[in-house]
């Protein structure tokens, strides 16, 4: 067993509201405590962040590596698969994708799709859970949020390119009066492919054209770069053949993006059209989420806000 505190009952991560009685038993630096407690515990925040670059262990539990956020409500679990429809699908929570029961320190969640699979649940610390699988020994780690205080911010900047993959083609609605004539001024669709090695795709046609008869006029790799600053990310569109743009890229909701081309100072905003949903009835189970390999850009922010 981890020499770690599974801290329920008294001990609680703010629990201390409960008047029923709870045995606590402490063993080897382990306290337990009743299975209630541990359904209180998880049931202490809205939503529970799924921090994925936290994930300790070799393993993959499939249900956990697509999810944003879980939620755990009177027995019935809950996820929110996309970022796209965040705070909205499911009054914020997401789509029940399954139940779960609790033993003392312990929850077994069956998912609809991926089968059953049990936990040992640790508190890290007063908002973050772990979730830790004997099996495959792989510790997931929580982070707990009310719905009304949650950081969406950090979900979609740490996301971002999960997000730009939800979505079958993004459309130019807006372009800055400001800024000088360049070539990316003619491109009003640009596509983004998950499982491709950051492969995308822009076309020049006119903006209102229906997504199936959209033409594809330019290629080649994309890439997100972190920066030093947590809410400035880098998009550089490497075209084949015929060299490469860079931008600052921004997040204004959850299907709007801004590029700022850096070079010609303009300003550009694009909207994400064709919604894909992750859901479990549609065959889409959305993407495996991995720890973040994004390489860092050492540079300043240049767009004046």
């Amino acid at each position: 067993m981890k020499a770690k505190k599974l801290l329920f009952g008294i001990f609680g991560i703010g629990l201390l509201a409960s008047s029923c009685y709870t045995e606590v038993i402490l063993e080897d630096d382990i306290i337990v405590g009743s299975p209630f407690n541990t359904d209180q515990a998880l049931q202490s925040y809205d939503l529970w962040y799924v921090d994925i670059n936290a994930t300790q262990g070799n393993g993959e539990i499939p249900f956990l590596q697509r999810a944003f956020t879980l939620s755990f409500v009177n027995g019935v679990v809950f996820a929110n698969n996309n970022i796209a429809g965040i705070g909205k699908t499911g009054n914020g929570l997401g789509i029940d994708v399954g139940s779960y029961g609790t033993l003392s320190g312990i929850v077994d969640i069956a998912h609809d799709l991926d089968g059953s699979w049990t936990f040992d649940v640790y508190a890290v610390n007063n908002g973050t859970l772990e979730l830790y699988n004997r099996r495959t020994n792989t510790s997931y780690f929580l982070d707990g949020y009310q719905r009304r205080s949650f950081d969406y911010d950090r979900l979609f900047y740490e996301n971002i390119d999960y997000l730009l993959q939800e979505f079958e083609a993004w459309e130019k609605t807006f372009t800055s009066e400001v800024g000088a004539v360049n070539e990316f001024d003619e491109e009003n669709f640009l596509r983004f492919f998950p499982d491709s090695g950051g492969y995308f795709q822009s076309s020049v046609d006119t903006p209102g054209t229906p997504i199936p008869n959209l033409q594809w006029d330019y290629e080649g790799q994309y890439r997100v770069y972190d920066t030093n600053d947590e809410t400035l990310k880098t998009l550089t569109l490497d075209y084949d053949y015929l060299g490469n743009d860079y931008f600052e890229l921004y997040v204004i909701d959850d299907s709007t993006v801004e590029l700022y081309h850096v070079a010609s100072e303009t300003v550009y905003e694009f909207t994400g059209r064709g919604f894909v949903q992750y859901l479990k009835s549609n065959g889409k189970l959305g993407k495996m989420r991995t720890k973040s390999t994004r390489e860092k850009m050492n540079v300043e922010r240049k767009r004046k806000m």
